[in-house]
């Protein structure tokens, strides 16, 4: 469907700024945030000092590679209020992820930190073409997930109505979507998944909902991912950033007139790429680990954290604003298998590619002996059931990945909906079971 750019009276001046405009508010804001670490979180004040650097040394932007990284395990190690800039009976909210080790991150907010969160999942929302007065569906999850109510305010505030489904009861979204014929959904790409099956297993067709817009975020998804969702819902899919530790939902958002990556709001957020084994600052076009420092966060200011997302910096197009890459993987997520780098999304990529399987996909890895070895589970499109046998599509997703990838693999191609759907949050791809077999 064509897509309008929109006028610049609908974009907020920032977002046609010049360069130069933009990076002295960053050197503003980012000698504020240094010096509020600083001065107010104990953990900060003894990083800062133990790498021998003051707020005061940050002359200009590319200084920050002086300064210490802040990486998950410092949240968990202050747990859960000793990041705090800000005494706690400030906050005005309390968000957490789930953690592996019993321990979650916690994130606080002022009322100042609401608000600037709001006006950004605004922004965002926006950008994917939202105006006041749509209809928006959230069905990313409520609770101490910041995507639910970060979509939520987000979408208030910019005047649209909002529809709060949260994740789960999959015949009831697609009910609401129908009755109440909202423009735009909010959810995860791998939960878009399900509803878009849901609508074929009630005999609808996608196609012809009134959605016009799915905001994707909560998880990696890729370019073949987004052709099929849009071919299946007939939607505009644009991608949608963030996380806890910085913000939430709205840190970097796509633009539907481009669809060329997200683009990061650098007003409140500078990004950083670094090699991710030596810490090294790259310049803008190489792939590394995106890291991110908060410019105006009240209640929890981060210092160069380590996202561990692989991505890399591009240069501005529909803002004045970077974009970022699509994220290829997580520098903790990636498999080592026979020496070989595996990213879950390359494996997406391919299975997408087959026009006989959904995509959902699921990895296997084991430890067979001294050699790892990984089976690749996918299904059939329901409509792909009786078409060419499931032999020849295990054969042809097998020689893909060891072409493209690199590895050899067992493929198994099952039923339709014999993998199990996330109904909330983060679809499960990977499986390690080297671990427990060492």
């Amino acid at each position: 469907m064509p897509v309008q750019r929109p006028a610049p009276g609908d974009l907020e001046p920032i977002e046609t700024a010049s360069r130069d405009e933009i990076t002295a508010l960053q050197l503003t804001r980012l000698r504020a945030t240094l010096a509020h670490a600083y001065e107010n979180v104990p953990h900060y004040r003894r990083a800062f000092d133990a790498k021998g650097v003051h707020p005061s040394d940050l002359k200009q932007l590319s200084d920050l590679s002086k300064f210490p990284f802040t990486v998950k395990s410092d949240l968990r190690d202050n747990y859960p209020f000793g990041l705090l800039a800000v005494p706690r009976e400030q906050l005005a909210r309390i968000h957490a992820s789930s953690g592996t080790t019993g321990k979650p991150t916690v994130v606080g907010y002022t009322q100042g930190d609401i608000d600037r969160w709001a006006d950004l999942v605004a922004r965002s929302i926006r950008a994917a073409g939202g105006r006041a007065g749509d209809l928006i569906h959230v069905s990313y999850g409520y609770g101490l997930f910041t995507g639910g109510l970060g979509a939520h305010y987000g979408a208030e505030r910019l005047g649209c109505t909002v529809i709060p489904m949260s994740g789960g009861q999959t015949e009831k979204q697609v009910q609401l979507i129908r009755d109440l014929q909202p423009s735009i959904i909010m959810v995860t790409p791998s939960y878009m998944q399900v509803i878009v099956e849901e609508f074929a297993r009630q005999g609808l067709d996608a196609r012809e909902s009134s959605l016009k817009v799915g905001i994707f975020g909560a998880e990696p998804w890729t370019e073949a991912m987004r052709r099929e969702i849009e071919a299946r819902a007939g939607i505009d899919a644009v991608d949608i950033y963030g996380l806890s530790e910085v913000m939430g939902p709205g840190v970097a958002s796509e633009c539907v007139e481009s669809k060329d990556g997200p683009v990061v709001w650098e007003d409140h957020f500078y990004p950083e790429i670094i090699d991710p084994d030596t810490g090294e600052v790259l310049p803008d076009g190489e792939e590394g680990e995106l890291v991110f420092t908060t410019l105006t966060k009240e209640a929890l200011p981060i210092v160069r954290y380590r996202t561990r997302d692989l991505t890399r910096l591009l240069p501005p197009t529909s803002r004045a604003f970077r974009r970022m890459g699509k994220i290829v993987g997580r520098s903790d997520d990636m498999l080592i298998i026979r020496g070989v780098n595996v990213f879950p999304t390359q494996i997406e990529e391919i299975v997408l590619a087959h026009p006989q399987l959904s995509g959902q996909y699921q990895l296997q890895v084991r430890r067979e002996g001294h050699l790892d070895e990984v089976e690749v589970r996918c299904e059939l499109q329901p409509e792909g059931a009786a078409a060419a046998p499931v032999s020849e599509i295990a054969a042809w997703v097998q020689q893909r990945i060891k072409t493209l990838v690199g590895i050899s693999t067992v493929v198994n191609v099952l039923p339709p909906d014999a993998i199990e759907r996330t109904l909330t949050g983060k679809a499960r791809r990977v499986f390690d079971q080297r671990a427990k077999s060492r």
